[in-house]
């Protein structure tokens, strides 16, 4: 994932702000939800946030003075609804006799929409005896930059105003130094015995069995009074918009329930994530860290679900369009025609102390963006939106021809215009990440492998777009495509690895670490076959595969760290990209191979992968290593099954020709039936059916509602 953290320092901090991986988290458009096991804002990266900043910075509860004990938590399968469940530890005696541990039931039920957090407590008394129960929530609202959180230090902030509180609610005030007013109410359907600036204080009075609830909503306005009928409503409403983001597109089930469990949980993620902004449905890169549109994200996760659910590629298509760079500057990596990095709406993004607000350095997404419309316009036989997009296709290409060739050596390279911006601008965008086979670092500008591959796609996706719409440039586009193949080949091979190298520098001189890189540019299908068969060859090898998926560097390098973030970790995404490049030359059984190993791993994560995890060969008994801040969820991670999927089956769906072609009749372990249903196919939907009767080695039958439309090959 892209690290936006512009400093060695902000990354060393990010590891000591929280475990996102222990965490739970919940979001509804732009607000976000993390809290830690008791369902607490208590520290770290936890908070409830809009538009990068955190709003709530603490939200505690405690019954009788103290935290609940923990008897279990978790967020529902559908990602809209959190609940803890809890119960009393010793209350202190009121009167001659004390409530013993473990007589009272606490629940906590909360959920996001439409920029509120919606919560009910209920305490439920299991005594025999009436009980008096003192409930406390503590609270606070200090109204930091994510980027703050992130580790980057301020010398100045805004003003906050002193907390007003009226019967049932509290408001924190903030004015931000780029003069935004920033607001935070808590509203409760009680008053509280005691309010204070830092807590509220109720005292629950419960009979034996006996059940009482608090109904507590917190956002930047909240003038109504919360009640059960309010959270009823909305928590519906929630739940309805997470099915109907949960059914678009077509719908993929297996007669596995395991394997079933991975899909649902990746379908349930991209659900969360997704945004419909003004432009269509985009998928926010993830969370805590990402919950914002990244263009080299989006690109991919779209990608992935290109063949189940092509309404994502058109909404990132069109809003990538839309915030195309159209002016030179320094600051935010910008030139005309380059597509954006990421987006962000801090505070420090509004005032330029970190050029986020709107970026755009990153190498890659100009190229994937040109990619992409190809492959949807392929998939879809849409040339309306490609007709719309079309001068935002070109002005891109024409970067490509230009100043994303620096140097005017034939290839797409970066260079840092600042020093607040990234210095590595690859999907491995962290500082480390780049370097010769001794370890040393290289000059810019740099000229990456999997960016050639993507060029070259973006070229040949633009002479057939051409082609199709009679533009001239058609044969032009053909031609620079076939430039840089030969270029790849003639620069970036390394005969005596049966490798390609990670990157060329601004010397010339060949970066020569085997990296995962190369499996992108076999998924953009750049190399000849014989040199592909010899990387399929690497990539397959224990230097590469764990036992969980590929790693991000081969084990023998020098700069080599299995708990890296980019130098030896398994990424799901990388690895899915691997796998696709794999079967686009045939290696479909290594593909399978690959996408059961990953498999493995999602029933390790309780079928969520994670954004990365450790890269150490995994030990049978052993699940894989976690690594301490990855995002969960994360929507490329999410996202890797369907690409794995598609990739196993040889599946192509071909938009001008209404067809969908099979070129490997193929099923994971334990799966004996796989149904596509509803999938979009030129204005109709079709169903596929692939079944095998016995055993996992059982030839597989392919059953289509329209026989006409599907080509086994």
């Amino acid at each position: 994932m892209d690290d936006s953290g512009p400093t060695p320092k902000a990354k060393a901090d990010r590891r000591e702000v929280g475990r996102p991986d222990l965490l739970a988290s919940l979001k509804s458009r732009d607000c976000f939800l993390v809290v830690d096991e008791h369902g607490d804002i208590a520290g770290g990266v936890e908070g409830f946030y809009e538009d990068d900043t955190r709003l709530l910075s603490r939200f505690r509860l405690l019954a009788g003075g103290k935290p609940p004990s923990k008897l279990g938590a978790a967020v529902w399968r559908n990602n809209v609804v959190y609940t803890f469940h809890g119960a009393n530890r010793p209350l202190p005696a009121m009167g001659e006799r004390a409530t013993p541990p473990g007589v009272m039931h606490v629940e906590r039920r909360r959920f996001l929409w439409r920029r509120r957090l919606y919560e009910r407590v209920s305490v439920t008394n299991h005594s025999l005896d009436h009980e008096l129960l003192p409930l406390t929530i503590e609270f606070a609202a200090d109204f930091r930059d994510m980027f703050e959180i992130r580790g980057l230090g301020r010398k100045r902030r805004g003003e906050h105003a002193g907390p007003t509180h009226d019967g049932r609610r509290i408001t924190f005030g903030y004015r931000g130094l780029d003069k935004i007013e920033r607001q935070c109410v808590i509203a409760f359907s009680e008053p509280p015995a005691r309010f204070e600036p830092e807590q509220a204080v109720f005292m629950f009075s419960l009979q034996p069995r006996a059940t009482f609830a608090l109904y507590i909503e917190v956002g930047a306005d909240v003038d109504e009074t919360p009640s059960r009928e309010r959270f009823r409503e909305a928590a519906a409403a929630a739940i309805l918009e997470a099915r109907r983001q949960r059914r678009l597109g077509a719908h993929v089930r297996a007669r596995g329930a395991r394997f079933n469990a991975w899909l649902d949980q990746s379908r349930a993620d991209l659900a969360l994530l997704t945004t419909e902004l003004e432009t269509g449905p985009y998928p926010y890169a993830g969370i805590p860290w990402f919950s914002t549109p990244f263009g080299r994200d989006g690109l991919i996760t779209a990608w992935q679900m290109l063949w189940v659910e092509p309404r994502l590629a058109r909404g990132v298509l069109r809003y990538l369009a839309k915030w195309q760079a159209t002016e030179t500057s320094a600051f935010r990596d910008a030139q005309p025609g380059k597509i954006m990095h990421e987006t962000r709406r801090g505070e420090m993004s509004n005032l330029g102390e970190v050029p986020f607000g709107l970026y755009y350095g990153s190498v890659d997404s100009t190229p994937l963006f040109v990619a992409l419309a190809g492959a949807y316009a392929a998939r879809t036989s849409d040339l309306d939106l490609i007709k719309d997009l079309w001068p935002a296709l070109k002005a891109a290409t024409t970067w490509l021809e230009t100043d994303g060739d620096s140097n005017g050596d034939g290839l797409i390279d970066y260079a840092r215009r600042d020093k607040r911006g990234l210095v590595n601008q690859g999907w491995k965008d962290s500082e480390d990440a780049i370097f010769h086979a001794d370890g040393r670092f290289p000059e810019a500008p740099i000229a990456l492998i999997e960016v050639q591959g993507y060029a070259y796609a973006a070229f040949l996706a633009m002479a057939d777009l051409g082609q199709r719409l009679d533009d001239d440039g058609a044969g032009r586009w053909r031609e620079r495509a076939e430039a840089i193949r030969k270029a790849v080949e003639a620069r970036f091979w390394m005969e005596e690895a049966g490798f390609y190298g990670l990157a060329i520098d601004g010397q010339g001189a060949l970066c020569r670490p085997m990296t995962s890189n190369v499996g992108h540019l076999l998924f953009s299908g750049l190399p000849a076959a014989d040199r592909a068969r010899r990387v399929r060859d690497r990539l397959i090898s224990g230097e590469f595969r764990t036992g969980w998926g590929l790693r991000t560097l081969a084990s023998g390098a020098v700069r080599f760290n299995p708990m890296s973030y980019h130098n030896g970790s398994v990424w799901p995404h990388d690895t899915a990209l691997c796998a696709a490049g794999l079967a686009r030359y045939g290696h479909y059984a290594d593909a399978a191979q690959v996408m059961e190993e990953l498999f493995g791993a999602a029933t390790r994560f309780s079928f969520r992968l994670p954004e990365l995890f450790c890269g150490f060969p995994g030990t049978p008994g052993e699940p894989p290593i976690a690594y301490p801040v990855a995002c969960m969820p994360q929507a490329w991670a999410a996202g890797s099954v369907f690409m794995l999927l598609q990739a196993c089956l040889g599946l192509e769906i071909d938009g001008w020709a209404d067809k969908v072609r099979i070129g490997h009749r193929w099923l994971p372990q334990g799966v004996d039936r796989l149904r596509i249903s509803a999938l979009e196919l030129g204005g109709r939907t079709v169903s596929l059916t692939l079944s095998r009767e016995t055993s996992d080695r059982a030839p597989i039958t392919v059953a289509c509602s329209d026989p006409d439309a599907v080509e086994l090959v």
